[in-house]
């Protein structure tokens, strides 16, 4: 059973949400509720872009216990110089940036392979030179990389100290069969003991498919974003590729120790520093992932929830819940009246339904619990008539 490590980069990539940036004194404690959920590698920012950044990576270099820290480093002297000046040495991981592709050399960054072959593996160099034990390089755009530059780029950093390399899929391009594909490449070019990460965006709704093939392709760890935030549509979602991990153990071979538990609460702690609003219909942390307002679907689950319920709430810190809607079906109404004790007729039972399912007024769903407070109240007093 192969152990999957997890790369946090909430911390960056939450700034990237419509609200304002989080504050040092902010990422602190989410970088400690990050770790206390078993993540390995948690990416503080980039301290050489704003003091800010620089104080987040300070602060969180004194106060993780048992994960490593990761600072962005653009493969200049004065970020690598930057990161540890700002976080040290001691359980420190440098990424280095690196352009992996001749349309993002040619086009955004206007050097030659040459150029950006050498000044990755200088970074790595020098980065190695001061002290780091791990380096990491992110090769953006490498889902759209040319063979021969990737190999050559890798090979020249491994050269040069590098300890792991990031397949970043940037653009979201890529399909599980063809990213899988990408990763036995550079397993070829990086045998164990050198890592790699995956590194996928949701442009086509593929990040936690295409993280998955990674990992069964070879890849040794997922970076990862609570609730996939991140750059356009967002990232591997941490949540949903340990929950995936967790329940296909068994399948693929891979685990992981992530706590599945505490997840949510950190998301929401996340949701409030940033102002996201909570999203209605997302996997796991989802305002409407485990609940249900299908009648048919109901009916199953009222007798037994695994009839449709194979992701568990409560192994997330989720509750399930029972949606009255006007697909809602008069099982639900049979199930709150056995519940509160009370016997009703054909006819009465019709009539509740009509009121309360079939002719409800507004066009939003309610919790189970509501209606059946409701039904307490009005009949406490005696059965509505038929």
């Amino acid at each position: 059973m192969r152990r999957i490590s997890f790369f946090d980069t909430t911390l960056r990539d939450g700034e990237q949400a419509p609200a304002n940036a989080m504050g040092p004194e902010d990422k602190l404690d989410l970088a400690l509720r990050i770790e206390a959920l078993g993540v390995d590698y948690i990416e503080t920012g980039f301290p050489a872009s704003s003091p800010s950044d620089f104080e987040a990576t300070r602060l969180i270099s004194q106060h993780l216990t048992k994960a490593r820290f990761t600072t962005f480093c653009r493969a200049v002297p004065q970020d690598i110089e930057t990161a540890i000046e700002a976080g040290g040495t001691a359980n420190h991981q440098i990424q280095v940036a690196a352009t992996a592709s001749d349309m993002h050399l040619r086009h955004k960054r206007r050097i030659t392979r040459r150029q950006g072959i050498d000044e990755v593996a200088e970074a790595v160099a020098l980065a190695r030179s001061l002290g780091v034990e791990h380096v990491s390089v992110g090769l953006e755009d490498s889902s759209r990389g040319e063979d021969d530059l990737l190999q050559e780029m890798t090979e020249k950093a491994i050269e040069a100290g590098a300890t792991c390399f990031v397949v970043a899929d940037t653009s979201g391009a890529m399909t599980p069969d063809q990213y899988a594909g990408l990763i036995r490449k550079f397993r070829s070019w990086a045998p164990s003991p050198i890592r790699i990460a995956t590194h996928c965006h949701d442009d086509f709704g593929l990040s936690t498919a295409n993280a998955l093939a990674g990992l069964e392709a070879g890849a040794d760890e997922v970076q990862a974003t609570l609730g996939g935030i991140g750059e356009r549509a967002g990232n591997t979602a941490l949540e949903e590729i340990a929950a995936l991990l967790a329940y296909k153990e068994d399948h693929n071979g891979l685990r992981t120790d992530i706590d599945l538990a505490a997840m949510y609460e950190a998301y929401n702690v996340l949701r409030r520093v940033i102002k996201l609003e909570e999203p209605r219909n997302k996997a796991i942390f989802g305002a409407y992932a485990f609940g249900t307002a299908a009648g048919i679907h109901q009916q199953g689950m009222l007798r037994n929830p695994a009839t449709y319920e194979y992701v568990e709430p409560d192994r997330f810190g989720r509750r399930r819940s029972i949606l009255i809607g006007r697909h809602s079906g008069r099982s639900v109404l049979r199930h709150l009246l056995d519940q509160l004790g009370l016997e009703v007729s054909d006819t009465e039972l019709d009539e509740l339904y009509r009121v309360h399912i079939a002719e409800r007024e507004g066009g939003d769903c309610e919790d189970l619990e509501v209606l059946k407070e409701r039904l307490a109240r009005e009949l406490g007093a005696g059965l509505v008539a038929a």
